[in-house]
């Protein structure tokens, strides 16, 4: 009889159903092409593209921050955290077993008995227990389970992809700055040898005080614009520590943002990024698991069915205790169902079904957050190009004027405030052509990041779980 229960229970599980809905990717409405095409553009999505800039201290900079930054250790803790959770959930399909001993000694009155007595009792036993699982609640927790496991290393993805564009896009306007600064500096040197001449000029007679207030006043706005950038670069430097997991400090450098070689445009169609962007495996696997636990939920609805048992024995007097006399067992298979929850069950599935909604709105609002990120970082790059194409024939034209205006200046045929106005225009607008490099070499960051891809997987793998043990060390020299 017990054969024929226990083979009636196994074949009802073997049969058993999944309640709940089956996970079915949302039909996503993708454009066919970008705004913007590159004709050129070669599929590079999948490389590390920072190594395209060409400067082995950007490539050793995202090296240290992929295994120092605390960010990415974190988000790779939070990892273990959801596998202990997978575990957990997992091994409720199996049956649980335990054991326990106990001895103890106790001083009653029986009924009918004169005076207390004491007596002795030992047990040795081995209990376990099975949920059957057949409305499937604990095979959706689990669905849900892996789901938020693989989210969480979808999680640890994004963070690394962000991590990369920040520390290239820091290196980056970190070298922008310095050449903002090494211009301030320069115009500086330059302006302030003018003032000398003035001066003399001036003291010889040569020239008013007018003049020589202007040329002053120029020179003056020159050394102005120095501390500004200073203040700029060590805060940019202490930014760039942070990323790298160390004490603020000075950053080492290495090739000048004119050396810098700008990477190729990746390609790739807008319905690759499902596939190649973190952030949306994150929300696909988030809808996932929401997925599953409504059929956690609805699976309350019905009856619970478990098998437990339980072998040992139990005796007054140790030395009895593993006589056959002293074995005791016990099985059953209890049955519970909810009759009268108030509610109850109804609020957890309408929960799990609003929970579900949101996760797919989130998905969907991903995906098109990601079509838009790409059209910008296109559009971007494309018009940046332009910008800075006119602002480089610019420059060139501003130069010329102030070699001209000084010219005619020296030779009287014209005040000194067209050398002031061409000097100051020139000054401005070289420190916006090096600006505008930046901006174009972050459009290029900010294209990849926005395309996803497979180096995402490489870099990862070059990030470790435990910090270099100098991460806080100064790195040395930085010029």
């Amino acid at each position: 009889m017990r054969k024929s229960l226990l083979a009636a229970l196994l074949a009802l599980l073997a049969s058993g159903c999944m309640i709940g809905p089956d996970y079915l990717r949302p039909q996503v409405e993708t454009p066919p092409a970008w705004r913007l095409t590159e004709q050129t553009a070669n599929d590079l999505a999948n490389t590390p593209w920072w190594k395209q800039f060409d400067d082995p201290v950007l490539d050793e900079l995202v090296t240290t921050a992929l295994r120092n930054n605390h960010d990415l250790l974190i988000a790779s803790a939070r990892i273990e955290e959801f596998a202990g959770r997978y575990g957990i959930v997992r091994a409720e399909l199996f049956p649980q077993v335990g054991a326990s001993y106990e001895a103890s000694r106790q001083r009653s009155t029986l009924p009918g008995a004169s005076s207390p007595s004491t007596y002795n009792s030992y047990q040795a036993m081995i209990a376990a227990s099975w949920e059957i699982d057949i409305w499937g609640r604990i095979r959706r927790l689990n669905e849900a389970a892996k789901a938020q496991l693989l989210a969480s290393e979808d999680a640890r993805r994004a963070v690394v992809l962000s991590l990369v564009g920040r520390v290239a896009g820091a290196y980056i306007n970190l070298r922008d700055l310095d050449r903002q600064l090494e211009i301030a500096q320069s115009t500086a040197r330059s302006r302030g040898e003018s003032y000398d001449v003035f001066k003399d000029r001036y003291l010889g007679g040569v020239i008013s005080v007018l003049e020589l207030s202007q040329n002053k006043s120029q020179y003056d706005e020159a050394l102005a614009s120095i501390p500004p950038i200073e203040k700029a670069i060590a805060q940019q430097e202490n930014g760039l520590s942070l990323l790298l997991g160390r004490n603020p400090g000075p950053i080492a450098r290495g090739k000048n943002i004119d050396q810098l070689k700008l990477p190729t445009i990746p390609a790739g169609l807008p319905s690759d990024l499902l596939e190649r962007r973190p952030d949306i495996q994150l929300a696909e696997q988030n809808l996932i698991a929401a997925n599953a636990l409504i059929g956690a939920a609805k699976a309350a609805y019905f009856p619970t069915i478990s098998l437990t048992g339980l072998l040992g024995y139990a005796s007054n007097g140790l030395s009895n205790l593993f006589n056959s006399q002293s074995k005791v067992w016990q099985y059953a298979a209890p049955i519970s169902m909810p009759i009268f929850t108030a509610g109850a069950i109804a609020g957890q599935v309408q929960e799990a079904e609003a929970a579900q909604q949101q996760a797919l709105f989130a998905y969907q609002r991903a995906i098109q957050e990601a079509f838009r990120e790409v059209n910008d970082a296109l559009i971007n790059q494309d018009r940046t190009r332009e910008q800075l194409r006119a602002q480089r024939q610019q420059v060139q034209a501003l130069q010329q004027y102030s070699a001209t205006a000084r010219l005619r200046y020296d030779n009287g045929y014209t005040s000194y405030i067209e050398v002031l106005d061409a000097e100051r225009s020139l000054f401005n607008v070289q420190l916006q052509y090096t600006q505008t490099q930046q901006t174009q070499l972050q459009a290029m960051i900010n294209l990849y990041l926005a395309m996803g891809g497979g180096w995402v997987n490489e870099a990862a793998e070059m990030s470790s779980s435990k910090p270099d043990k100098d991460a806080t060390q100064d790195p040395g020299p930085t010029r």
